[in-house]
């Protein structure tokens, strides 16, 4: 009598393992319908662009923090804006760095009148300088939010796709049902499971893109006003400076 209850339990433990091993996730994964693996290896993909994105990101971010408080040490160290821009004005190594070289380039251009020319000349020249500024602002921008339409789009768009697939298995799922003629849970679940896998997939995809893209913008943005900020005091700096040279000339005069 024991001996025919250790074989049922043993019997029992062996169906349990076996049901626990086809409703792993590789077994779910082989058993799915080719559009559902599809779709699971596609998010699969995405998700590691993902995360790739989010690692390059956040390095950059730190880098063009560290950078950007090196430059303004040296900005406002009091030192010649001359040594500093033939330091680094040919080949600056980062958007900060850009937006002063773009400035000094248009300053040098338009020294003359600034220095010697009418209100109106020195206003329009100002005017170029700020705009070389701004053009090198948004132009700098533009490079460092490049694959964040990416994460938007896995963001909004995995859990969909996702869905897709669930759909796609559960009807495939229920004409399998329909042909066996069979509704015992035993035979529903596999493919249900493997279905809900698919949406599982999508939003591991999307909740790490949609924090990471909301993350990562308001990094940059806080970045956008650094630069702004920089580029307004420095036109500030560079108008005194005209001023300055255009008095010392008419006193010379």
């Amino acid at each position: 009598m024991e001996r025919a209850v250790d074989a049922a339990g043993l019997a029992s433990q062996a169906l349990a393992g076996e049901a626990a091993t086809q409703l792993s996730f590789w077994h779910l994964f082989l058993q799915a319908d080719l559009v559902v693996k599809a779709v699971m290896i596609g998010l699969l993909v995405a998700s590691v662009l993902v995360w790739a994105v989010i690692f390059e990101k956040a390095m950059l971010l730190r880098r063009l923090r560290q950078s950007a408080a090196a430059f303004e040490d040296a900005f406002w160290s009091g030192g010649s804006l001359d040594e500093l821009y033939e330091r680094i004005g040919s080949a600056p190594a980062h958007p900060m760095a850009a937006v002063f070289a773009a400035a000094m380039r248009e300053f040098r251009r338009s020294a003359a009148s600034l220095a010697g020319g009418s209100d109106a000349i020195r206003l329009g020249a100002r005017e170029r300088i700020e705009r070389a500024m701004s053009v090198t602002i948004g132009r700098e921008m533009g490079r460092l939010e490049q694959w964040m339409t990416y994460l938007a789009t896995v963001g909004s768009a995995a859990p969909f796709v996702g869905l897709f697939g669930t759909v796609w298995g559960i009807m495939n799922s229920f004409t399998a049902i329909a042909a066996m003629r069979n509704t015992n849970l035993a035979v529903v679940a596999p493919g249900i499971a493997e279905a809900l896998f698919a949406t599982a997939i999508g939003l591991v995809a999307a909740i790490p893109a949609v924090i990471a893209y909301n993350k990562i913008a308001a990094e940059l943005g806080r970045y956008a006003a650094r630069l702004e900020g920089f580029a307004t005091e420095f036109a500030a700096l560079l108008s005194r400076q005209a001023e300055g040279a255009s008095a010392q000339r008419m006193a010379a005069e």
